[in-house]
C-alpha cells in the first residue's frame, strides 16, 4: 500500500483536491473530522474546561473562544495541539493497519501533515498551492475573518516555500479543475 499525504496551506485547495480525488474512487481521511469528533467527547471537554476555562460559557464549551485564544497565542497553541497530537497519532497508526491489505492507496487529507511529522509515514506528498493573495481571499470569505485573523492564522503554519521543497508534486488549484484531475489522475497512475 502506498500512502499519500495531501497538503498546503489554509485556502490552499487541499480539500478542493481530496473532493476530486474521491470522486476517483479513491477513500481520502481528514483528521479534522477526528478533532471534531474528539470535541463531542465529554471526557475530552473535561480536560478542555481544566486547561483551558476561559473558552467555556455558563458551563458550554464554545469552540470560536479556543480557536482565537490559540491563534492569539502560541503558547496555548502548544498546549492544545499537546492534548490533540497523540489522539491523532494513534488514529493514524490504527487507520494505517486497518487499511494496508485493503486498499493500493491511502490518502491523507492533513494540513499540519508536516508539522506534525506525518511525512514520514508518507510515501508521496502532494501540496497544493496558490497565489497569496488568492489563499488570502479564499479564507477570508469562507471563514467570514478580518485580515488580522488571517494574518494571526498563517504566522502558525510552516512558510508555504518549505512545504513546495517537500512535495513529490504541487498543484496549483487555481487552475481549471479539468487539468487537476488530469495532473491528479496521471500521479495516481504513475505511483501505482
Amino acid at each position: 500500500m502506498k500512502i499519500v499525504g495531501i497538503t498546503g496551506g489554509i485556502g490552499c485547495g487541499k480539500t478542493f483536491l481530496a473532493g476530486i480525488i474521491k470522486r476517483l474512487g479513491f477513500s481520502v481521511h481528514n483528521p479534522d473530522f477526528w478533532v471534531r469528533d474528539l470535541y463531542l467527547k465529554s471526557d475530552f471537554l473535561k480536560v478542555i474546561k481544566h486547561e483551558f476555562p476561559m473558552v467555556f460559557e455558563d458551563g458550554v464549551f464554545n469552540k470560536r473562544k479556543l480557536r482565537q485564544l490559540v491563534f492569539d497565542d502560541n503558547r496555548q497553541l502548544k498546549k492544545l495541539e499537546s492534548l490533540i497530537h497523540p489522539f491523532l497519532g494513534q488514529k493514524l497508526k490504527k487507520l494505517i493497519h486497518r487499511t494496508a491489505l485493503k486498499e493500493d492507496v491511502l490518502f491523507l487529507d492533513v494540513a499540519l501533515l508536516l508539522e506534525f511529522n506525518w511525512d514520514i509515514y508518507c510515501d508521496y506528498i502532494i501540496v497544493a498551492d496558490v497565489a497569496d493573495e488568492l489563499q488570502k481571499h479564499r479564507v477570508m470569505k469562507r471563514d467570514h475573518i478580518s485580515e488580522e485573523d488571517f494574518n494571526k492564522i498563517i504566522a502558525v503554519q510552516m512558510d508555504k516555500k518549505l512545504k513546495r521543497q517537500c512535495a513529490d508534486v504541487i498543484i496549483d488549484t487555481a487552475a481549471p479543475e479539468n487539468i487537476i484531475k488530469v495532473q491528479l489522475i496521471k500521479f495516481i497512475q504513475e505511483i501505482l
